[in-house]
């Protein structure tokens, strides 16, 4: 009777000690939790306070202003209404306790991109899972090291060469054009230029003999796409912020499969170009280049102490640029055929133009690019109405003030739209009216440095906007040699950006063979 007395009486001290242990969880747990809650109403607070100078437009108690942005086309449209109504500036919230600046005014552009901030952390870091910490989103000593170094790989003796690799892509696609247009003459544009783009970004910056563009089922342009949405998801649900909720939710199910696929792809070119580089013979010759290829300054690059890339390094710069050196470019070639079936007389002059130069070639020499006058300033047209990048965002790391007086301080978020500083109509004369005579030098001599961005501008603007204008020059002029193009009227591209210029439902035209 003794011992059960015992036991019982043990048994409860246990239950006892449980208890207290829940008890003190709960109190550390709840603890935890308010001050969370008092340092998010305090930064809140703070939030408040600095973008009071820069008033917007009201916003949800807890969405903020995310749910203003429609996925219906026009998304990007309510940045240019906010800009008529606010301008220079407004404050956008996404959720309770995180705003941005957002920039919508050259002068407000250029006094931020002359700097060297970082990029906001907040959505770029969304991106680092897929390309790793390349040129895209480095910062600091470690950029300006990779920016030098990568920099020779677009001197113009290297892009010559590319001109005609080009050309060859193209004529694969074109030809794929032809016998889709026996069946069809509406054709959806940016799945067929992400393939050519992508087959000559690897046969231009890494040597790489692909055949994507004859692969029905090519899985790397489908994952890069699927991770630009998801990225572009992740970043507009609040939820998803957070890894351990993106992680175990469908939607991060399917980013880590599609990652998978791109760092395979990715890492199938680097080891290719490391077994030739181990035959002495290969390196010997690559290293006797006057200029190296892209993929050739990575591999050979050495620092002060003769250290290499680490793989992690090398890896994210290939990644960085095998999407940025093919998607952007895409957007671009994509929404020029577009324009050149909207507006058929000016896709008439441009013709006529490529006529008088390419004859009866159906090649492109780099001579042939500098010759291209009109079709220069057609293409200049385009990337101001449809900017392949439409926006980007900072992290201040120093204070700014701007012309007008007001500042912003160290930490802030700032994003500069350059889709709304294209539509400005203070600068731009009705902004929405289509004109390559903007772009006349008598026209354009007296703009604002900062009124157009196509590749952003100053010290981070994009290192490969000459590989990216070559191609849409040769792009542009060998699709008007072969196909005349109109408008699909059943199929009005409503545009919505994910990291690039897209559009939701493709971008559709009809196409009519004019050369045999």
């Amino acid at each position: 009777m003794a011992s059960l007395l015992n036991s019982i009486g043990g048994a409860s001290l246990l239950y006892l000690d449980y208890t207290w242990i829940s008890y003190l969880a709960a109190v550390v747990i709840l603890t935890y939790v308010f001050m969370k809650a008092l340092k998010l109403h305090r930064r809140g607070k703070e939030l408040l306070k600095i973008h009071e100078q820069f008033p917007g437009t009201p916003c949800h108690w807890l969405f903020g202003n995310i749910h203003q942005f429609h996925e219906d086309g026009t998304y990007l449209d309510t940045f240019v209404t906010l800009a008529a109504k606010y301008h220079y500036a407004n404050t956008l919230w996404v959720g309770k306790y995180i705003a941005y600046l957002c920039i919508t005014h050259p002068d407000y552009a250029k006094a931020i991109l002359a700097r060297t901030d970082p990029k906001d952390r907040l959505a770029y870091d969304f991106l680092i899972p897929w390309i790793g910490k390349g040129l895209l989103v480095l910062s600091g000593p470690k950029w300006l090291q990779h920016r030098r170094l990568l920099t020779p790989g677009f001197h113009y003796d290297v892009l010559k060469p590319y001109v005609k690799i080009i050309s060859g892509s193209m004529k694969v696609m074109l030809d794929k054009w032809e016998k889709i247009i026996v069946k069809d003459n509406s054709v959806e544009l940016f799945q067929h230029v992400s393939l050519m783009t992508l087959d000559s970004i690897m046969k231009c910056a890494f040597s790489y003999e692909s055949s994507c563009q004859v692969d029905s089922d090519n899985t790397y342009t489908k994952a890069v796409h699927e991770l630009s949405h998801l990225v572009d998801l992740r970043f507009r649900m609040l939820p998803y912020h957070s890894d351990l909720i993106f992680h175990l939710s469908p939607h991060g199910y399917r980013f880590r499969k599609a990652r998978r696929i791109a760092h395979d792809h990715t890492d199938k070119v680097i080891k290719q170009r490391k077994e030739l580089m181990k035959n002495e013979a290969t390196l010997e010759k690559i290293q006797q280049k006057r200029h190296l290829d892209f993929l050739d300054i990575l591999l050979c690059a050495r620092d002060e102490n003769g250290v290499g890339l680490s793989d992690e390094d090398l890896r994210a710069e290939v990644d960085t640029f095998m999407f940025a050196g093919h998607d952007t470019t895409a957007s671009g070639i994509s929404w020029i055929i577009y324009s050149l079936a909207k507006y058929p007389e000016y896709q008439e002059k441009c013709r006529e133009e490529i006529k008088e130069i390419l004859g009866d070639r159906d090649s492109m020499e780099w001579e042939d690019l500098a010759k291209m006058t009109y079709t220069t300033l057609f293409i200049k047209e385009v990337l101001r109405l449809y900017p392949p990048v439409p926006g980007m965002a900072r992290q201040l790391v120093k204070p700014v003030t701007f012309l007008d007086g007001r500042t912003l301080p160290a930490g802030a978020l700032v994003i500069v739209s350059f889709y709304a500083i294209h539509r400005d109509p203070i600068i731009w004369s009705d902004p929405e009216v289509f004109d390559p005579s903007r772009f006349l030098p008598e026209n354009s001599s007296h703009r604002h440095s900062h009124a157009y961005m196509p590749f952003s501008a100053g010290s981070r603007n994009c290192i490969g906007q000459n590989f990216a204008m070559n191609e849409m020059k040769v792009a542009t002029a060998l699709s008007l040699q072969r196909f005349q193009f109109s408008l699909d009227e059943t199929k009005v591209p409503l545009k919505m950006p994910q990291i690039i210029l897209r559009s939701m439902n493709g971008i559709y035209v009809k196409m009519k063979k004019i050369r045999d």
